[in-house]
């Protein structure tokens, strides 16, 4: 079945049955590889991607269920001011270790922002769970969604 999807203020038609999950629409059918799979049952956030600017685990969303709402990706967040402030607070304070989980950690703190500009630590916290670093990142995490948050609007 043919499916046409607004991903990253892009429409994409592509063929996939309604209940494939979005990530694999995204990875496998787009060839876009930034989002990443984890555990497969939506637990560790590695595949959260923004849905009309939520944050939501495409691993287990069916494609069929997105219909005319927007995706936005890691590839698309950095053309946001809020994602490009994440983004770079990422790099400046170097978050990333092994990077596998940022990309879902990058995702769910920019709609964090987005809808909290200045967030306190039990915002972070609520906003964040669920995203899970084996690295152990959580405080250059923390370090960097205060700094994007402290970032005048550009």
């Amino acid at each position: 079945m043919t499916t046409t999807l607004t991903i990253n203020g892009e429409a994409k038609s592509f063929d996939a049955p309604a209940d494939m999950p979005l990530l694999w629409v995204l990875r496998d059918v787009l060839g876009m590889t930034g989002t990443q799979f984890g555990c497969g049952i939506a637990q560790c956030g590695a595949c959260t991607v923004h849905i009309d600017g939520k944050p939501v685990r495409s691993c287990m969303l069916p494609v069929g269920a997105v219909r005319d709402r927007a995706v936005t990706t890691i590839e698309g967040v950095g053309a946001s001011p809020v994602g490009a402030k994440v983004q770079k607070a990422w790099l400046d304070l170097e978050v990333i270790q092994c990077g596998y989980c940022q990309s879902g950690q990058i995702m769910s703190a920019a709609a964090l922002l987005a809808a909290t500009p200045n967030p306190d630590d039990s915002d972070i916290d609520a906003a964040m769970a669920g995203n899970i670093c084996r690295c152990g990142t959580y405080v250059r995490i923390r370090a960097a969604i205060k700094q994007a948050a402290s970032q005048r609007q550009s």
